[in-house]
């Protein structure tokens, strides 16, 4: 079964950019992982800086070899002065049949 989840954050006034910029890079190394199914990252229309990024993976499995990419930490560690939550806040879905 896929494993499907939302990720959000919002970037702190004044590092749109650098958020922008990091995402960016970030997004094309989880879109090359074996596992990864979709990870597709969004804005807001009523408010660009905050982010919402629709991630797919293919089992469990390739969830967490994508949480044990090398890249990973480096982005979070970046990302989290960046933005205004403590971190990403990630909602598991499942899919209605």
């Amino acid at each position: 079964m896929n494993k499907t989840l939302l990720a959000e954050f919002t970037a702190r006034e004044g590092a749109e950019d650098e958020v922008a910029r990091l995402i960016r890079d970030y997004a094309k190394k989880v879109r090359e992982e074996d596992g990864n199914l979709a990870f597709d990252v969004y804005t807001k229309a009523s408010d660009p800086r905050a982010y919402w990024i629709f991630e797919v993976y293919r089992d469990e499995d390739a969830f967490q070899a994508h949480l044990k990419a090398p890249y990973g930490g480096p982005f979070n560690a970046a990302l989290v002065p960046l933005i205004e939550e403590d971190a990403s806040v990630l909602t598991f879905l499942d899919p209605v049949a």
